[in-house]
């Protein structure tokens, strides 16, 4: 089997240059750069520096993770009416931003847009899941038409309920940017078990580490690759033998020299494994 391709996240807001040549200086040919700073997705000369600062480093941005407008709070008890494009008071302009986005990514040549889309209802009577099918399709199709696909990350859904979700929608652009810790810290699944669900639809991976929640109010902790409960070398395999072949993207949400240094280790530990 080919070796799958590393990579990190960088933050847009940062300066494309600066975070371009910083996937380049610690050895990474890929990236996967998130923007929150909204207004961004409107600077043609951001999308051309951008565009830029890749080509001439030779780096491929696998995708856009498109951060939206207004409130997130990442845990159970505001994270369902705040986060994604499920909470319906923040709805439309969430997707005026993600079509933003999409454009954003179009200069720039990205071709895939990634989200959290939120706290998806298992229940698929649920007012909430049958009104967000359309917008779903919407932005589907806008994606298309700028030649994108549109990854769900995963996290606040069970896989069985991203499942249903993109069979509801019935687009052949979909795809699911899989984040194993994110599936523990949320609670929502052993990600081992989740690629036997949604393997087939996985095109982006986030090499992230975590652990369980300890209780319910509060989401698991993120922890270096390798301390925490997502077992890589079997994960690698497992995506391997789906046929997934992109790439795997570090991420590790803390700042400053120890998230540096945190990359470098799991550079290191993945490179064994791919």
């Amino acid at each position: 089997m080919a070796k799958l391709k590393l990579g990190m996240i960088v933050r847009l807001e940062n300066g494309p240059e600066r975070e371009i040549l910083k996937v380049r200086s610690l050895g990474f040919p890929t990236c996967q750069v998130s923007c929150w700073d909204v207004k961004l997705y409107s600077d043609v000369e951001v999308a051309h520096r951008l565009k830029k600062a890749a080509e001439d480093n030779d780096v491929e941005i696998t995708t856009l993770w498109a951060g939206l407008p207004g409130k997130y709070v990442w845990n159970f008890i505001d994270g369902p009416s705040t986060i994604g494009l499920v909470p319906l008071r923040t709805r439309r302009i969430r997707v005026k931003a993600l079509k933003k986005a999409s454009e954003f990514a179009r200069m720039v040549g990205i071709e895939s847009v990634t989200t959290h889309v939120g706290f998806i209802p298992e229940n698929p009577k649920d007012k909430l899941y049958i009104t967000l099918i359309p917008i779903l399709k919407e932005i589907a199709r806008f994606c298309a038409e700028n030649g994108q696909s549109f990854w769900f990350e995963t996290g606040q859904e069970t896989p069985v309920t991203l499942l249903r979700t993109i069979e509801d929608v019935g687009a052949d652009n979909l795809g699911v940017n899989f984040d194993p810790a994110n599936l523990l810290m949320y609670g929502k699944a052993n990600p081992i078990d989740a690629l036997d669900i949604i393997g087939k639809y996985v095109r982006g991976v986030h090499a992230k580490d975590g652990e369980y929640p300890k209780n319910g109010r509060e989401l698991g902790k993120e922890k270096p690759i390798g301390e925490g409960r997502v077992n890589f070398p079997v994960l690698i395999n497992k995506l391997k033998a789906l046929g997934y072949n992109g790439a795997l993207t570090i991420e590790r949400e803390i700042s400053g020299p120890k998230q540096i240094e945190d990359i470098k280790r799991a550079k290191v530990f993945l490179e064994r494994l791919c």
